[in-house]
């Protein structure tokens, strides 16, 4: 009888233990698995800054995973070897004012479809998000014909100017900025612009005081899409700027081309440049998921 009793509690524990077991197992091979993902992510990070460490016969000599000999001799002759801080500038102005026209023109597109009425608002809302269909690079001729045909007409200088790269990037990060801030204003309850016209603003200043302070985070997440559009673009900068006006992702793969190429000085000046990208994304990376999410859902 007590055999019986002692078999009956040892089947009845092990009852209870073995749905616990199959998920506590599960969870350790998910930690192992992500563990091993993550590492082979973060491997080529890991031997970028090695390499930038190194000195150049280091480099071009046998691959060791720890440098023998450490120095940031590389990270102070970026700036002198190649002009890089031009490079850098010029990024950094193309991006900016990319990424400033295009949620300041998506904000009031994204507004206007998302709060009025209007013949054709099926038509443009469906044509602004097929514009993201098409590659890149069917655009880049009629492109070069429009800014060519503007210089010669208009005196202009659209092609090899920063103003022209700049209109360039806006032609594909405003759809998707466009798209995305609609979701995210007809998120936002209507009772809001309603109340604020009640209290004498117009629907400028509803938009302003009211819908805009409420979509922060969606905006925030449009300025970093477009911010990283256009900071690693490479195919339109690689043909519409001159040395002068030649941004950081054309100018590295410029240097890379060269006879003598110094590959630790690669390596840190790729590090310095995704640096900006890297730190405005972990800064902003609260606002970032919140704005896609809520975007996201229509």
């Amino acid at each position: 009888m007590s055999d019986t009793l002692v078999d009956t509690k040892v089947t009845t524990s092990a009852r209870h233990r073995s749905p616990m077991a199959a998920p506590r197992s599960f969870l350790w091979t998910r930690r192992i698995f992500l563990t091993l993902l993550t590492g082979f992510v973060l491997l080529p990070v890991f031997v970028m800054v090695s390499s930038s460490l190194k000195p150049l016969q280091d480099v071009q000599g046998e691959f060791h995973w720890i440098p023998s000999g450490l120095t940031i001799r590389p990270y102070i002759d970026i700036w002198t070897t190649i002009p890089l801080a031009k490079y850098f500038a010029n990024s950094l102005i193309v991006a900016g004012a990319a990424t400033a026209c295009s949620v300041i023109v998506a904000v009031f597109a994204a507004y206007a479809v998302s709060r009025y009425r209007f013949k054709g608002k099926r038509v443009f809302t469906v044509t602004v998000l097929s514009t993201q269909m098409f590659p890149g690079i069917l655009f880049l001729l009629p492109l070069f014909l429009i800014y060519v045909n503007i210089g010669n007409a208009t005196g202009i200088a659209l092609f090899g100017s920063r103003g022209g790269l700049i209109l360039t990037y806006m032609t594909f990060t405003l759809p998707f900025s466009i798209w995305m801030l609609i979701g995210y204003f007809e998120s936002v309850p209507r009772d809001l612009d309603e109340a604020a016209l009640v209290d004498g603003c117009g629907p400028i200043g509803a938009l302003f005081r009211i819908i805009v302070p409420a979509a922060i985070p969606g905006i925030v997440a449009v300025a970093v899409y477009a911010f990283m559009t256009a900071w690693g673009e490479v195919l339109f900068a690689s043909v519409m700027t001159n040395e002068d006006t030649r941004t950081l992702s054309v100018g590295l793969g410029a240097y890379a081309n060269l006879n003598d190429v110094y590959w630790n000085q690669i390596m840190a000046a790729s590090l310095v440049v995704s640096v900006p990208v890297v730190a405005g994304f972990l800064l902003l990376q609260r606002y970032l998921v919140t704005g896609l999410t809520a975007g996201a859902v229509k």
